[in-house]
């Protein structure tokens, strides 16, 4: 069985969200492989600590600093300061995350969360492709 769907979050600001519920709440009551795949360019997803929101604001300073608005050798900025390190960001992170689910339920680890990264200054919403392999 392969179940499909397509949801989209409203916008967030510039930073590391945990969207865990949002897609949680998709989910069927089926066991298998999930993929969620983000349709964007200059925002990314990853699975990490979903227990101390340092650890989100330690993941913004720290891509802040290794892909650094304030460096000059970028031609892609037609949309700004943050449009090509955004996608150099989006590129390292990466676009989609799997994690198995049983009868329905994320088998996730307890401190695991998803996390939407969002690297645009100004982001509008963000449309997730969710996809589930199973039975």
């Amino acid at each position: 069985m392969i179940f499909q769907k397509e949801i989209v979050l409203r916008p967030y600001p510039r930073g590391f969200h945990l969207i865990s519920d949002q897609v949680f709440d998709e989910l069927p009551k089926i066991s298998g492989i999930v993929n969620v795949f983000i349709k964007h360019t200059s925002a990314s997803l990853t699975i990490n600590e979903n227990a101390d929101p340092s650890v989100r604001v330690d993941f913004e300073n720290h891509f802040n600093k290794l892909v650094s608005e304030n460096d000059n050798h970028y031609t892609h900025t037609i949309e700004g300061p943050d449009d090509m390190t955004s996608h150099i960001k989006s590129s390292l992170i990466g676009s989609s995350v799997n994690f198995p689910i049983k009868n329905g339920i994320p088998q996730m680890g307890i401190w695991q969360g998803i996390y939407l990264c969002e690297h645009r200054n100004r982001a509008s919403s963000r449309s997730l492709f969710i996809t589930i392999v199973g039975e």
